[in-house]
C-alpha cells in the first residue's frame, strides 16, 4: 500500500469521500463500545472465583503463625503473603509491606507521607518552595494524576525503545534538588509495552541525585503479565542499587489487581529495610492492619510462584487473541499508509498507537461520534498535553472479541480519515503559500 502522503490532491479527495462513506455506515450501526481502560474481561475474572472458597471455617482463618486473620494486627501483612509476594517482586520478606487491594493507593500514601513528614528525616515536601517529578511519557495517566493532585510540578521525559531517556534523567536529577522522584512502569510499560533494558536499570542504579530524598517509584504492575511464550526479562532494581550502596532510592509496587480481582486483590510495596521500617512507623498511625483474610485467601489459592505462573498462562490464553486481533487489523488497514505506527508487546495490557502529528484528538473524536470510547488523546502525558497530539492508548482486554474487532476496525478507519484530513489541510496551506508567493513576485 503506497503512503498516503505521496497521493496527489485529487486522489486524497477521492479517498476521503470513500472513507467518509464507510464512516457513515459505522455511525448508522449505533455502536456502544468501550476500549477506554485496561480492565480484565469477565472471563478473566472467572479464573479466580475459587479464591472466595479458600476460607470456610474459623480454624481456616488462621495464618501459618497461628494469628487469627479476622482480628487486628500484622500491620505489614501475614507471613505467608509476605513470602509469596516478595518472590513476585523479587525482594526479601523483610523488604515488603502487604497492603489492601490497591497499589495505586499505596503510591498515593507514599507521596502523601513524603509531603507531610518527609523521607528518612528530610524536610517534608510541603515545606519546600518547589517539588518536581519526572514523568516518562507516554506513561500512566493515574501516576501523573497522583502527583498533580499534590501540586507537584510534572516534568516530561521522553520514552525510548529501551526505557526512559536516561541522558535526560541523569542530567535533570543531578542538577535540580527540587526533583524528588520519577514514575516508572519498568516491565511491559503502560502504554508502550516496553521493558527497561539492563543498561537502563544500571543507569538508574548509578544515579547521583541532587536531592537526598529522591525516589524511584517502580510500579512493576505487569511483572507476570506475559502474552507470548518468550517473556521479557527485567533486571532487579533493588539489587542493582544495593551494589552501589543506594538501596534506599527505590520504592517498588505491585498487586494482583489484574491477576485475581481488580477491586478485591492484594497490593504490595517493596523497599529497603530502612525504608520499610520508617513506613511501618508511620502506618501505625493510619491503620491497625489490612484485610488479612483476603491475603490468606490469595496465598491459599496461588500457593507459590509456580501457581501464579500457571494462572497467568490461563489469562494469556484469553488475552492473546484480543491483542492479535488488534495487531492483525492494524497490519491489514494501516500498514504502509504512513498514517500510524504501533507496538506489538510481549506482555502488559495496552497497545500504543502514534498517528500523524496533530491527529490523535481528531481520531478519538471521530471514534466517539461513531459510538466507540477510546482513552482520551493526551492522557498518556503529564497534564493531558501531548505536544505532538499523536499518541493513543488502545486497551484490548475488556470487550468481548467480536465487539473488539468491530471497535478496532472503526478505530483504524478513524485514524485514516483524520490522517487524510490532515494531509489535505497541509496541502491547502502549501497551495495558499504558493499563491501568496506568486502574488508577491508579480507586485
Amino acid at each position: 500500500m503506497p503512503e498516503y502522503a505521496s497521493f496527489k490532491r485529487e486522489q486524497l479527495c477521492g479517498l476521503k469521500a470513500k472513507l467518509q462513506k464507510q464512516y457513515e455506515s459505522f455511525k448508522s450501526k449505533n455502536l456502544k463500545l468501550d476500549m477506554s481502560r485496561g480492565k480484565p474481561g469477565t472471563d478473566q475474572l472467572d479464573l479466580s472465583l475459587e479464591v472466595l472458597d479458600c476460607i470456610n471455617s474459623s480454624e481456616s482463618c488462621k495464618s501459618e503463625g497461628g494469628a487469627d486473620c479476622r482480628n487486628y494486627g500484622l500491620l505489614d501483612g501475614i507471613p505467608e503473603a509476605k513470602k509469596l509476594f516478595a518472590d513476585m517482586l523479587e525482594v526479601n520478606p523483610s523488604e515488603i509491606i502487604i497492603g489492601g487491594n490497591s497499589s495505586l493507593n499505596m503510591m498515593y500514601d507514599t507521596v502523601a507521607r513524603a509531603m507531610t513528614h518527609g523521607i528518612l528525616g528530610q524536610t517534608p515536601w510541603c515545606k519546600l518552595d518547589r517539588v518536581k517529578f519526572l514523568c516518562p511519557s507516554p506513561g500512566y495517566d493515574r501516576h501523573f494524576a497522583v502527583t498533580e493532585h499534590f501540586e507537584i510540578e510534572l516534568v516530561t521525559v521522553d520514552m525510548k525503545d529501551d526505557g526512559p531517556d536516561m541522558d535526560a534523567v541523569e542530567k535533570l536529577v543531578a542538577s535540580d534538588s527540587s526533583i524528588k522522584g520519577i514514575w516508572c512502569v519498568p516491565k511491559y510499560s503502560n502504554p508502550e509495552g516496553i521493558t527497561y533494558s539492563d543498561a537502563v536499570v544500571d543507569r538508574f542504579a548509578s544515579l547521583n541525585p541532587a536531592a537526598a530524598d529522591f525516589r524511584i517509584f517502580w510500579d512493576n504492575a505487569y511483572c507476570v503479565h506475559h502474552l507470548r511464550e518468550k517473556h521479557d526479562e527485567l533486571k532487579n532494581i533493588l539489587e542493582a542499587l544495593r551494589k552501589n550502596g543506594k538501596e534506599n532510592m527505590v520504592y517498588i509496587f505491585g498487586s494482583t489487581s489484574k491477576i485475581s480481582f481488580p477491586g478485591s486483590g492484594v497490593a504490595m510495596m517493596g523497599a529497603s529495610e530502612e525504608n520499610i521500617k520508617s513506613i511501618k512507623e508511620q502506618l501505625a498511625f493510619q491503620t491497625i492492619g489490612p484485610d488479612k483474610l483476603n491475603q490468606l485467601r490469595h496465598v491459599r489459592f496461588f500457593k507459590d510462584m509456580d501457581g501464579i505462573a500457571q494462572h497467568m498462562e490461563k489469562h494469556a490464553e484469553i488475552v492473546r487473541p484480543k491483542f492479535d486481533a488488534v495487531i492483525d487489523c492494524f497490519e491489514r488497514e494501516l500498514a504502509g499508509t504512513g498514517l500510524a505506527s504501533w507496538n506489538n508487546p510481549n506482555g502488559g495490557y495496552f497497545i500504543s498507537v502514534n498517528t500523524l502529528d496533530g491527529c490523535a484528538k481528531r481520531t478519538v473524536e471521530l471514534c466517539k461520534e461513531a459510538g466507540v470510547v477510546i482513552t482520551p488523546a493526551g492522557a498518556t502525558f503529564p497534564y493531558g498535553k501531548d505536544t505532538r497530539d499523536r499518541n493513543i492508548r488502545v486497551a484490548p482486554t475488556f470487550p468481548p472479541i467480536n465487539e473488539l474487532k468491530t471497535a478496532v476496525e472503526l478505530f483504524s478507519l478513524c485514524v485514516k480519515l483524520a490522517g487524510v484530513e490532515k494531509l489535505l489541510a497541509a496541502d491547502s496551506v502549501t497551495i495558499d503559500s504558493a499563491v501568496v508567493e506568486l502574488q508577491s513576485q508579480r507586485r
